[in-house]
């Protein structure tokens, strides 16, 4: 019996049927989850921490604690906003430990097209946002980092965030009239 693509895409679960089927114990699914979603989570812990290792032991203590809940899991919101909510709590417990490092810029490697110049350039750019937003409340942080870095909406903000879509947008706000003032000279 041959498989199309139509039945390898029928039998592609979802996050939220993944999570059902790690809810009832199936260790495999929650494999796929990580595999899924373990970069996006890394990304944003990243971009909140500035600690390529503190970033990536965040993220698995993120997992960790989805898969202890998940006894209790109640498909109420995509798993991508409950993973976000989790990852924002464990981010934003971090600031009470310490001071977090916020950056622009993911570790990659320059491109080959790109001049000395234009790497300078964009190096300096990165990090006059990084210390921007380093003077950012943590809550506005996140909600940058989430919204901008991340691509959720406003209803995936405030489900990840145990907040309302009217306080993001506040949240936002804030955050973009503050990033203004700070970066002035920069949009000059």
């Amino acid at each position: 019996m041959s498989c199309t693509a139509s039945d390898i895409l029928r039998r592609i679960r979802t996050d939220e049927e993944l999570m059902l089927a790690v809810r009832a114990g199936d260790l495999a699914a929650f494999e796929h989850l990580v595999v899924r979603h373990q970069s996006s989570a890394w990304n944003a812990a990243y971009r909140f921490l500035g600690d390529a290792a503190e970033a990536e032991d965040l993220a698995q203590e993120a997992f960790l604690k989805i898969l202890d809940a998940a006894p209790r899991y109640q498909p109420t919101a995509k798993f991508r906003t409950y993973l976000y909510r989790v990852v924002t709590r464990l981010c934003l417990d971090s600031v009470q430990k310490k001071k977090p490092f916020y950056t622009e810029n993911v570790p990659n490697l320059p491109a080959d097209d790109l001049s000395p110049l234009d790497i300078l350039s964009s190096e300096e750019m990165g990090r006059r946002i990084r210390e921007a937003l380093d003077q950012l409340p943590p809550k506005q942080r996140m909600t940058i980092i989430l919204r901008y870095y991340q691509g959720l909406g406003y209803a995936e903000i405030a489900s990840a965030m145990e907040t309302t879509a009217k306080a993001v947008e506040r949240l936002l706000a804030r955050a973009r009239s503050a990033l203004e003032t700070i970066l002035g000279e920069l949009l000059e």
